[in-house]
Protein backbone atom coordinates (compact mmCIF):
# COMPACT_ATOMS: atom_id res chain seq x y z
CA UNK A 1 0.00 0.00 0.00
CA UNK A 2 1.07 3.22 -1.03
CA UNK A 3 2.05 5.82 1.61
CA UNK A 4 0.43 9.12 2.06
CA UNK A 5 2.50 11.67 0.60
CA UNK A 6 2.53 15.48 0.92
CA UNK A 7 5.14 16.14 -1.99
CA UNK A 8 2.82 17.15 -5.46
CA UNK A 9 4.02 18.29 -8.58
CA UNK A 10 3.26 21.47 -9.14
CA UNK A 11 3.53 22.96 -12.30
CA UNK A 12 3.19 27.36 -12.69
CA UNK A 13 2.05 27.70 -16.81
CA UNK A 14 2.38 30.86 -18.89
CA UNK A 15 5.93 31.49 -17.50
CA UNK A 16 6.74 34.61 -19.82
CA UNK A 17 9.92 36.55 -18.17
CA UNK A 18 13.15 35.49 -16.13
CA UNK A 19 11.82 37.07 -12.84
CA UNK A 20 8.82 35.55 -12.76
CA UNK A 21 10.59 32.14 -13.25
CA UNK A 22 12.83 32.87 -10.76
CA UNK A 23 10.12 33.41 -8.13
CA UNK A 24 8.29 30.52 -9.49
CA UNK A 25 11.24 28.03 -8.85
CA UNK A 26 11.94 29.71 -5.25
CA UNK A 27 8.77 29.03 -4.10
CA UNK A 28 9.31 25.40 -4.77
CA UNK A 29 7.57 24.84 -8.25
CA UNK A 30 8.85 21.47 -9.74
CA UNK A 31 8.16 22.95 -13.40
CA UNK A 32 7.56 25.94 -15.46
CA UNK A 33 5.07 25.90 -18.84
CA UNK A 34 6.90 27.84 -21.59
CA UNK A 35 3.71 28.83 -24.00
CA UNK A 36 4.66 28.81 -27.48
CA UNK A 37 1.14 29.02 -29.14
CA UNK A 38 1.25 32.67 -30.66
CA UNK A 39 -2.33 33.47 -29.89
CA UNK A 40 -2.61 33.50 -25.95
CA UNK A 41 -1.65 36.38 -23.64
CA UNK A 42 1.16 33.93 -22.15
CA UNK A 43 3.40 33.50 -25.51
CA UNK A 44 6.68 33.79 -25.91
CA UNK A 45 9.66 33.09 -28.10
CA UNK A 46 12.30 30.44 -28.40
CA UNK A 47 14.92 33.07 -27.50
CA UNK A 48 13.09 34.55 -24.49
CA UNK A 49 12.64 30.93 -23.39
CA UNK A 50 16.48 29.93 -23.75
CA UNK A 51 17.04 32.61 -21.44
CA UNK A 52 14.48 31.10 -18.82
CA UNK A 53 15.82 27.64 -19.03
CA UNK A 54 19.83 28.93 -18.70
CA UNK A 55 18.98 29.91 -15.19
CA UNK A 56 16.91 27.47 -14.21
CA UNK A 57 18.12 24.65 -11.18
CA UNK A 58 18.38 20.58 -12.31
CA UNK A 59 15.30 20.11 -10.13
CA UNK A 60 12.48 22.59 -11.74
CA UNK A 61 11.76 21.33 -15.77
CA UNK A 62 11.14 23.36 -18.44
CA UNK A 63 7.95 22.51 -20.62
CA UNK A 64 7.12 23.64 -23.99
CA UNK A 65 3.39 24.26 -24.49
CA UNK A 66 2.48 23.45 -28.31
CA UNK A 67 -0.76 23.66 -29.66
CA UNK A 68 -1.27 22.53 -33.12
CA UNK A 69 2.33 23.33 -34.28
CA UNK A 70 3.78 20.74 -36.93
CA UNK A 71 6.65 18.34 -36.12
CA UNK A 72 9.24 20.93 -37.41
CA UNK A 73 8.31 24.06 -35.89
CA UNK A 74 8.32 21.66 -32.64
CA UNK A 75 12.26 20.56 -33.03
CA UNK A 76 13.22 24.23 -33.79
CA UNK A 77 11.51 26.17 -31.10
CA UNK A 78 13.13 23.05 -28.43
CA UNK A 79 16.47 23.18 -30.10
CA UNK A 80 16.49 26.84 -29.75
CA UNK A 81 15.00 26.85 -26.28
CA UNK A 82 17.23 23.90 -25.12
CA UNK A 83 14.08 21.62 -24.27
CA UNK A 84 13.12 18.20 -23.37
CA UNK A 85 9.86 18.06 -22.34
CA UNK A 86 7.10 19.09 -24.25
CA UNK A 87 3.44 19.79 -23.79
CA UNK A 88 0.97 19.16 -26.78
CA UNK A 89 -2.34 20.76 -25.73
CA UNK A 90 -4.09 21.05 -29.56
CA UNK A 91 -5.76 18.42 -31.68
CA UNK A 92 -3.17 16.27 -31.82
CA UNK A 93 -3.45 12.41 -32.11
CA UNK A 94 -2.25 9.57 -30.80
CA UNK A 95 -0.24 8.96 -34.51
CA UNK A 96 1.49 12.15 -33.54
CA UNK A 97 2.40 11.80 -30.72
CA UNK A 98 3.94 8.31 -31.65
CA UNK A 99 5.85 10.14 -34.83
CA UNK A 100 7.27 12.17 -32.68
CA UNK A 101 8.32 9.27 -30.14
CA UNK A 102 9.88 7.65 -32.72
CA UNK A 103 11.48 10.69 -33.86
CA UNK A 104 12.66 12.20 -31.07
CA UNK A 105 12.70 8.89 -27.87
CA UNK A 106 14.64 11.28 -25.65
CA UNK A 107 11.86 13.86 -25.06
CA UNK A 108 9.22 13.52 -22.41
CA UNK A 109 5.64 14.49 -23.81
CA UNK A 110 3.23 15.54 -21.40
CA UNK A 111 -0.87 15.06 -23.66
CA UNK A 112 -3.04 17.40 -22.85
CA UNK A 113 -6.54 16.62 -22.71
CA UNK A 114 -9.68 19.08 -23.33
CA UNK A 115 -12.27 16.88 -21.86
CA UNK A 116 -16.28 17.74 -20.99
CA UNK A 117 -18.67 15.20 -20.20
CA UNK A 118 -19.52 14.52 -24.00
CA UNK A 119 -15.90 13.57 -24.68
CA UNK A 120 -14.62 12.26 -21.43
CA UNK A 121 -15.28 8.42 -22.50
CA UNK A 122 -13.00 9.17 -25.13
CA UNK A 123 -9.94 9.15 -23.21
CA UNK A 124 -9.37 5.00 -22.41
CA UNK A 125 -9.68 4.43 -26.49
CA UNK A 126 -7.46 7.66 -27.01
CA UNK A 127 -4.88 5.89 -24.23
CA UNK A 128 -5.51 2.25 -25.36
CA UNK A 129 -4.19 4.13 -29.07
CA UNK A 130 -1.40 5.70 -27.79
CA UNK A 131 -0.08 2.58 -25.63
CA UNK A 132 -0.94 -0.02 -29.30
CA UNK A 133 1.49 2.77 -30.74
CA UNK A 134 4.22 2.35 -28.07
CA UNK A 135 3.66 6.04 -26.80
CA UNK A 136 4.83 6.26 -23.47
CA UNK A 137 4.09 8.98 -21.80
CA UNK A 138 5.49 11.76 -19.00
CA UNK A 139 2.12 12.49 -18.13
CA UNK A 140 -1.39 13.12 -19.01
CA UNK A 141 -2.94 16.44 -18.12
CA UNK A 142 -6.81 16.78 -18.27
CA UNK A 143 -8.28 20.41 -19.26
CA UNK A 144 -12.18 21.91 -18.91
CA UNK A 145 -13.36 21.65 -22.54
CA UNK A 146 -14.45 25.55 -23.63
CA UNK A 147 -15.19 26.35 -27.39
CA UNK A 148 -12.42 28.62 -28.98
CA UNK A 149 -9.94 28.20 -26.80
CA UNK A 150 -6.86 25.72 -26.04
CA UNK A 151 -6.44 26.26 -22.09
CA UNK A 152 -5.70 28.92 -19.63
CA UNK A 153 -9.69 30.03 -19.41
CA UNK A 154 -9.88 29.73 -15.81
CA UNK A 155 -12.75 27.65 -16.28
CA UNK A 156 -12.74 24.55 -13.32
CA UNK A 157 -12.66 20.91 -14.57
CA UNK A 158 -15.68 18.57 -13.37
CA UNK A 159 -13.16 16.86 -10.50
CA UNK A 160 -16.43 13.81 -10.03
CA UNK A 161 -16.21 13.31 -13.47
CA UNK A 162 -12.55 12.73 -13.74
CA UNK A 163 -12.79 10.62 -10.68
CA UNK A 164 -15.60 8.80 -12.81
CA UNK A 165 -13.84 8.18 -15.72
CA UNK A 166 -9.95 8.29 -15.41
CA UNK A 167 -8.35 5.39 -13.76
CA UNK A 168 -5.25 6.38 -11.76
CA UNK A 169 -3.98 3.18 -10.92
CA UNK A 170 -3.30 1.88 -14.62
CA UNK A 171 -3.09 5.39 -16.68
CA UNK A 172 -0.42 7.61 -17.12
CA UNK A 173 0.12 10.27 -14.20
CA UNK A 174 -2.79 12.53 -14.18
CA UNK A 175 -1.76 16.25 -14.24
CA UNK A 176 -5.20 18.12 -12.76
CA UNK A 177 -5.30 21.62 -14.98
CA UNK A 178 -8.43 24.21 -15.16
CA UNK A 179 -9.56 26.87 -13.06
CA UNK A 180 -7.02 25.96 -10.00
CA UNK A 181 -6.15 28.55 -7.87
CA UNK A 182 -4.76 28.67 -4.16
CA UNK A 183 -8.31 29.14 -2.49
CA UNK A 184 -9.75 25.62 -4.48
CA UNK A 185 -6.59 23.52 -4.88
CA UNK A 186 -6.66 21.99 -1.65
CA UNK A 187 -9.83 20.98 -2.73
CA UNK A 188 -9.20 20.08 -5.80
CA UNK A 189 -6.32 17.90 -4.33
CA UNK A 190 -8.50 16.08 -1.67
CA UNK A 191 -11.31 14.93 -4.61
CA UNK A 192 -9.01 14.07 -6.99
CA UNK A 193 -5.57 12.54 -6.01
CA UNK A 194 -3.60 13.84 -8.89
CA UNK A 195 0.13 12.97 -8.78
CA UNK A 196 0.79 17.18 -10.23
CA UNK A 197 -1.17 19.86 -10.31
CA UNK A 198 -0.85 22.59 -13.02
CA UNK A 199 -2.06 26.28 -12.75
CA UNK A 200 -1.62 29.20 -15.21
CA UNK A 201 -4.65 32.16 -14.78
CA UNK A 202 -5.05 31.15 -10.81
CA UNK A 203 -1.77 32.93 -9.88
CA UNK A 204 -2.29 35.97 -12.39
CA UNK A 205 -3.71 39.52 -11.79
CA UNK A 206 -4.14 39.69 -15.15
CA UNK A 207 -4.10 37.78 -18.12
CA UNK A 208 -0.14 36.78 -18.45
CA UNK A 209 0.95 38.50 -15.42
CA UNK A 210 1.72 36.47 -12.52
CA UNK A 211 1.63 37.49 -8.88
CA UNK A 212 4.51 36.25 -6.52
CA UNK A 213 2.28 36.01 -3.49
CA UNK A 214 0.00 33.66 -5.23
CA UNK A 215 2.34 31.39 -6.86
CA UNK A 216 3.46 31.05 -3.11
CA UNK A 217 0.20 30.47 -1.79
CA UNK A 218 -0.67 28.00 -4.49
CA UNK A 219 2.49 25.84 -4.61
CA UNK A 220 2.09 26.29 -0.07
CA UNK A 221 -1.48 24.58 -0.27
CA UNK A 222 -0.83 22.22 -3.01
CA UNK A 223 1.81 20.69 -1.20
CA UNK A 224 0.24 20.80 2.56
CA UNK A 225 -2.07 18.38 1.65
CA UNK A 226 -1.87 14.84 2.57
CA UNK A 227 -3.16 12.00 0.45
CA UNK A 228 -1.77 8.75 -1.39
CA UNK A 229 -0.50 9.66 -4.44
CA UNK A 230 -1.18 8.71 -7.68
CA UNK A 231 1.04 6.42 -10.30
CA UNK A 232 3.93 8.70 -11.43
CA UNK A 233 7.20 9.94 -11.97
CA UNK A 234 8.95 10.77 -9.07
CA UNK A 235 8.98 14.90 -8.54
Amino acid sequence: MTSPNKTHWVKICGIRDVETAEIAVDAGANALGLNFYAPSPRSITAETAADIVDLLPSHATPIGLFVNHTIAQIEQIMETAGLETLQLHGDETPEFLAEISEIHPEWNIIWARRVNENNIADLDNDLRECQSLGVKLFGYLLDPKVDGAYGGTGETLSWKLVNRHYDQTTNPPLILAGGLTPDNVAEAVNSVHPWGVDVASGVEIEKGIKDADLIREFIETARSQTHTPSNGPKP
